[in-house]
């Protein structure tokens, strides 16, 4: 989930990047953008590329940045000639540490479903697309951050990534993909263990398991990524939708479980545990989840002492059970 503010120098725009990258003349290349406040969009050489451009907080990303990705995605379907999607996080600390806490501190029973349908709707916006979406993951890739990679086809990732679900610890449901895909990906026993001890794995160790699909190092980065698209856009298109339809076919049936998901997710926000979670990791400090433990005891022994004093009838039928 999301890391504490920290300063970042400025950075190049993707576009800038790319074209510096491309072999191919700058003159003979069109590039087309669209202006976002929490993103950067750029079409170029038939690659559409989505950077999450919130250096400041590990792209860390909130409600307007989830609406922006939305929109940026869909909008690919009115160019055909579009090959693949890329998504990848400003600078180089960073893919995406995942929701902002400071909006997600916001976030109750009441307005939750507002957040995570827009999660959701990142995700099924990120499926749906006909095209292949490759995540290009430098730094950290956390929480929710990790649950966008898993959305996408192809994850390459540079030896400094980190990847891994931090929900246990700060007190969040990793609901929104993680607890549907994690085991089809690298196996039932790992995923209980990324989530329940919050595992991280270095993205080399990543490729390992099958996290991903490649770790290069930092500076090859965008170069392979660019030699992975330029494969894409020697395949048919045709069969690139249709495979891709196909290939969600299974996993398109846990749509029921996404939906019992975000229902539990709309219940821990706002929760106890979910404010000490996210508010310890803002002040630097150790969640004191231990409490809540022991309210929990107090609470069930009251619950079963008053049980055996019958006061679980109506007070004109109690009695007090003499011991035997």
């Amino acid at each position: 989930m999301a890391a504490k503010t920290a300063t970042r120098k400025a950075t190049k725009k993707p576009a800038k990047i790319i074209a510096k990258a491309s072999k191919k003349p700058a003159a003979k290349s069109r590039a087309s953008s669209k202006q976002y406040g929490d993103i950067l969009y750029v079409v170029k050489d038939q690659v559409a590329w989505i950077t999450i451009n919130r250096p400041r907080v590990l792209n860390a990303f909130r409600e307007q940045t989830l609406d922006e990705m939305i929109e940026a995605v869909w909008s690919t379907r009115e160019d055909p000639s579009i090959a693949c999607v890329v998504f990848t996080g400003a600078g180089d600390k960073a893919f995406s540490a995942g929701g902002d806490f400071y909006a997600m501190m916001r976030l109750n029973w009441i307005n939750g479903a507002m957040w995570n349908d827009r999660m959701q709707g990142l995700a099924m916006a990120i499926r749906g697309v006909t095209v292949p979406v490759i995540a290009m993951v430098n730094g950290w890739c956390m929480g929710g951050g990790h649950e966008l990679a898993l959305w996408c086809d192809l994850v390459i990732a540079s030896e400094n990534a980190i990847l891994g679900q931090t929900g246990a610890k700060v007190a969040a449901c990793p609901t929104v993909g993680a607890t549907q895909y994690l085991s089809r990906i690298i196996g039932e026993r790992r995923a209980r263990e990324m989530i329940f001890l919050a595992k991280r794995y270095p993205a080399k160790e990543a490729a390992e398991v099958g996290l991903i699909n490649k770790c290069v190092p930092q500076k090859d980065l965008l170069k392979e990524t660019l030699a992975w698209c330029e494969i894409i856009k020697g395949h048919s298109p045709q069969t690139l939708r249709m495979t891709k339809k196909s290939l969600n076919f299974e996993s398109d049936e846990l749509y029921a479980s996404w939906q019992h998901g975000m229902e539990l997710l709309a219940h821990v926000w706002g929760s106890d545990e979910s404010l000490e979670g996210m508010n310890a990791f803002l002040e630097g400090r150790k969640p004191d989840f231990q409490k809540f433990r022991m309210r929990n005891k107090k609470e069930l022994d009251s619950y079963l002492d008053g049980t055996r004093k019958n006061l679980n009838a109506p007070p004109s039928m109690r009695k007090t059970r003499k011991k035997a």
